[in-house]
C-alpha cells in the first residue's frame, strides 16, 4: 500500500507527460487524476488506522560509497501519516479543480498540449514532495526536497511566455538555491560527525553532538546548534521565512491550482516537516531553537503587516502563508513540535480553500486579480463566497473562547500562541497576538472589498488586457466547486476533531505519535517543571482569550473601514504615504537585495564578459593566437610536400639523430 502511495503520482506523471500522445490529452488528465485520488484514499486508509510505531520499508539500495550508505525506502511514522493526508489530499484536489481552471487557458492556443504538461507537473511535485516526506535518511530527504524545488520552477515559470513568470520562476529558485546550500552543509556535518545519514543513527547520537564542537568559518562552534541552524536555513528557504521570503508572492505568477498546491499545503510546510523531524537533534540544540522562535515570531508579524495593503487576490493571501508558517516555526521552535504539525495540518485545509476559492473568483470575473475592481460578487457567485467565508472563518480564528469548539484555524492558532507564551520569549506572544489581529484585518478587507458594496468591475482595466469586455461574473463549473465544499469540511471540523492527539496532555500526545517527535524542553509552570505542552494549558485565561479579542477588533476595524467608511482607507493611505509604500513595497526588502546583490552580480558578470572576455581573452590571447598559429601551420605545410624522398630524407635524419643521442648517452656510462 504505501508503494503505491508513493509511486502513483510518479507513474501519472510519465503517462501523461511522455504518452498523452498516445492516449489523449484528455484520458491523460484522467489518469493522472485519478492515481493521485489513489493515492490520496490509500493515505486516508493509514492514517485512521496506524497504529503508531515506527516501520522502515527498503525499496533498494541507493548510495553505497564507503561508509556512506543510504537506502530509498519508506519511513512510516505518525509524522508520515499526517504528511501524506496532507500532500495528497490537496493535490487530488488540486488535480480536480484543475479540469475547470485550465480547461480555457488564454495564454495557450487550444491546440497546444498545455493541459498535459500541466498535469504531469502537478503530479511530478506530488511524488517529490511525497518522496522528501516518506524519507528514512537526509539523502533521499535532499532529493525529494530538491525534486519539489525543480517541481515548482517548473509549476511557477509554467505561463513561460510571460517575461514576469519566468523570473519569478527564476527568482523562487534561486532563493531556495541559498536556503539549500545550508541545508545540504547540515548534512555534510551530520555526516562528518556521526559518519552517517540515516535519521535513527543520527537520532541516537544526537545527546553526543550537543557536546562537541567543531570548527566552521575559522572559528568553534557548538556541533548540536551549527547543524540545527544550518538545517534551519534550507528550511528558511523552502518556508519563506523572514529574509528568505522574497519569492514567495512573485510566485503567484503561476496558475492559481499551483499557488493552493505549493504555497498552501505542500512546498512551504516542508521546512516545518523538517525541523519537526529533526526534533530529537534540536531538543539539544538550545540556541538554534531560540533562532527558529525570533525568525517565526517577526515572519509572522512582518508578512501580516505587507498583507495589509496588497491589492492582489493571490498576494494578499500568499503573504497570509507567509505569515502562518512563521506561527507553525514558533511552535517547533518552543518544542512543541506537534502544535506546529497541528496548525500545518489545518492550515492545509483552510488555505488550500482561499486559494482555490480566489480563483474561482479570477474564473469569474475573466482573469482579473485585483480586489479594487472586485465589489459586490456575493450575489453573482454566491457558492464560491460561502467556500471563501468559511475559509476566513477558519484562518481568523473563530470559535467558543475557553472551550474546543471552533473553526480549524481558532483551535491550531490559539495552541500555537499558548505555547508560546508558555515556553518562549514575551515579545515573540504579543507579535502573534498582533499578528492575529492582522491576519483577521486583512483577511476580511479581502472578503469585503470582493463580495460586499457595489461592483467596481466595469470600466476599469484589469491588467490582463481586457478591460474591453463586460461579461457578467458567473459561478465556477461544479468541477471546481466540489474541491471547496470538501475542503470546507477539513477547515470547520479538523481542529475540533483532532484535538487531543495534536494537543492534549503531553502523554497523550508522545503515545499518539510514538516516537517520530522528541519533546523535552521542560518550563517552570505552577510550581512544578513541566513540558511546555503541558504548561500552555495551565496559560492564565486572558492569554488564552487575547487571539480571539485580536480577531473581533481586526474585524470591527475592517468593517469600519471597507464597509462602513470606504472612503477611509485612501484618505488615510495618502496621509501616511510613507508608512503605506514601507508596506506596499514590502518593507524594501527586493530593492535592498537588488542593490546588495543583483546589481553586483550584474556588473561582475558584464565585467567578465566585455573586460575578461572582450578585451583579455578576443583581444590579447586569440591576437596571438592569430598570428602564431599560421605561422606554425604554414610551417609544417611546408613539410608535408608529397614527395617520397624528402620523406625518406626525414627518416635517415631521425635515424642519425637517434642513434647519436644512444651513443652520448652510453658513453655517459
Amino acid at each position: 500500500m504505501e508503494t503505491i502511495i508513493l509511486f502513483a503520482p510518479l507513474v501519472g506523471a510519465i503517462l501523461c507527460g511522455f504518452g498523452w500522445k498516445y492516449i489523449g490529452e484528455k484520458p491523460a488528465q484522467i489518469l493522472t487524476t485519478a492515481l493521485v485520488f489513489l493515492s490520496a484514499l490509500l493515505s486516508w486508509v493509514i492514517f485512521l488506522t496506524f497504529d503508531g510505531g515506527t516501520q522502515q520499508i527498503m525499496l533498494f539500495r541507493w548510495v553505497d560509497s564507503g561508509t556512506l550508505g543510504a537506502e530509498w525506502g519508506i519511513r512510516l511514522d505518525r509524522m508520515t501519516a499526517i504528511m501524506l493526508v496532507v500532500v495528497n489530499s490537496v493535490s487530488a484536489l488540486v488535480h480536480l479543480y484543475s479540469f475547470g481552471y485550465m480547461a480555457h487557458d488564454e495564454n495557450w492556443s487550444e491546440d497546444e498540449p498545455y493541459r498535459a504538461r500541466f498535469f504531469a507537473y502537478l503530479s511530478f511535485f506530488t511524488f517529490a514532495m511525497l518522496m522528501l516526506v516518506t524519507s528514512d535518511n537526509l539523502i533521499q530527504m535532499f532529493f525529494g526536497w530538491e525534486g519539489v524545488g525543480v517541481a515548482s520552477y517548473l509549476l511557477i515559470g509554467f505561463y513561460w511566455k510571460k517575461q514576469s513568470a519566468s523570473a519569478a520562476a527564476m527568482k523562487a529558485f534561486i532563493v531556495n538555491r541559498v536556503g539549500d546550500f545550508g541545508f545540504l552543509l547540515g548534512i555534510a556535518a551530520l555526516y562528518f560527525l556521526t559518519d552517517s545519514v540515516r535519521l535513527d543513527e543520527i537520532f541516537a547520537q544526537a545527546p553526543a553532538l550537543a557536546e562537541q564542537n567543531i570548527t566552521f568559518l575559522w572559528t568553534d562552534w557548538n556541533a548540536a546548534n551549527l547543524i540545527g541552524v544550518l538545517l534551519f536555513i534550507g528550511a528558511m528557504g523552502k518556508s519563506a521565512q523572514l529574509f528568505l521570503h522574497t519569492w514567495l508572492p512573485d510566485a503567484m505568477e503561476g496558475p492559481t491550482p499551483v499557488s493552493a498546491l505549493i504555497h498552501a499545503a505542500t512546498m512551504v510546510t516542508a521546512g516545518v516537516f523538517l525541523v519537526s523531524r529533526m526534533s530529537p537533534l534540536y531538543e539539544v540544540a538550545p540556541e538554534a531553537k531560540l533562532m527558529i522562535v525570533y525568525i517565526g515570531g517577526f515572519t509572522a508579524f512582518f508578512a501580516a503587516t505587507v498583507g495589509l495593503v496588497q491589492n492582489d487576490i493571490k498576494r494578499v493571501i500568499a503573504y497570509s502563508t507567509c505569515s502562518q508558517l512563521g506561527y507553525m516555526f514558533v511552535a517547533a521552535g518552543v518544542g512543541v513540535y506537534s502544535v506546529a504539525m497541528f496548525h500545518l495540518f489545518t492550515h492545509a485545509f483552510f488555505k488550500a480553500m482561499l486559494f482555490l476559492g480566489a480563483g474561482s473568483v479570477i474564473h469569474a470575473t475573466h482573469h482579473e486579480q485585483d480586489m479594487r475592481n472586485y465589489g459586490g460578487l456575493r450575489k453573482k457567485i454566491p457558492l464560491t463566497f460561502w467556500a471563501m467565508m468559511i475559509g476566513t472563518l477558519a484562518i481568523t480564528g473563530v470559535g467558543i473562547p475557553l472551550t474546543h469548539i471552533g473553526f480549524a484555524g481558532f483551535i491550531s492558532k490559539d495552541a500555537v500562541i499558548e505555547s508560546a507564551y508558555a515556553g518562549g520569549p514575551a515579545i515573540i506572544f504579543w507579535l502573534l497576538v498582533l499578528g492575529a489581529l492582522m491576519t483577521s484585518f486583512y483577511s476580511w478587507r479581502l472578503m469585503f472589498m470582493t463580495f460586499y458594496g457595489e461592483s467596481r468591475a466595469h470600466g476599469h482595466h484589469n491588467g490582463h488586457g481586457h478591460d474591453d469586455h463586460h461579461h457578467e461574473p458567473h459561478e465556477s463549473p461544479r468541477v471546481m466547486l466540489i474541491p471547496l465544499a470538501v475542503l470546507a469540511l477539513g477547515a470547520v471540523f479538523a481542529g475540533m476533531l483532532w484535538y487531543g492527539p495534536f494537543f492534549g496532555s503531553g502523554r497523550q500526545v508522545l503515545d499518539w505519535f510514538a516516537g517520530s517527535i522528541s519533546m523535552t524542553a521542560m518550563v517552570e509552570s505552577h510550581g512544578a517543571e513541566k513540558l511546555v505542552l503541558d504548561a500552555a494549558h495551565y496559560v492564565p485565561k486572558w492569554v488564552k482569550v487575547a487571539p480571539f479579542v485580536a480577531m473581533l477588533l481586526g474585524l470591527g476595524l475592517a468593517w469600519f473601514m471597507y464597509i462602513r467608511r470606504p472612503d477611509l482607507p485612501g484618505k488615510i493611505a495618502a496621509e501616511q504615504k510613507p508608512l503605506y509604500d514601507f508596506l506596499l513595497n514590502k518593507w524594501y526588502f527586493d530593492e535592498l537585495y537588488d542593490a546588495i546583490f543583483v546589481r553586483p552580480a550584474k556588473w561582475l558578470g558584464a565585467a567578465l564578459w566585455k573586460r575578461g572576455d572582450g578585451n583579455v581573452i578576443d583581444g590579447t590571447i586569440n591576437g596571438l593566437a592569430m598570428g602564431i598559429v599560421p605561422f606554425f601551420t604554414r610551417l609544417a605545410g611546408r613539410m608535408q610536400s608529397g614527395y617520397v624522398f624528402h620523406y625518406a630524407f626525414a627518416m635517415v635524419l631521425g635515424i642519425v639523430v637517434l642513434v647519436t643521442w644512444m651513443t652520448l648517452a652510453y658513453s655517459g656510462h
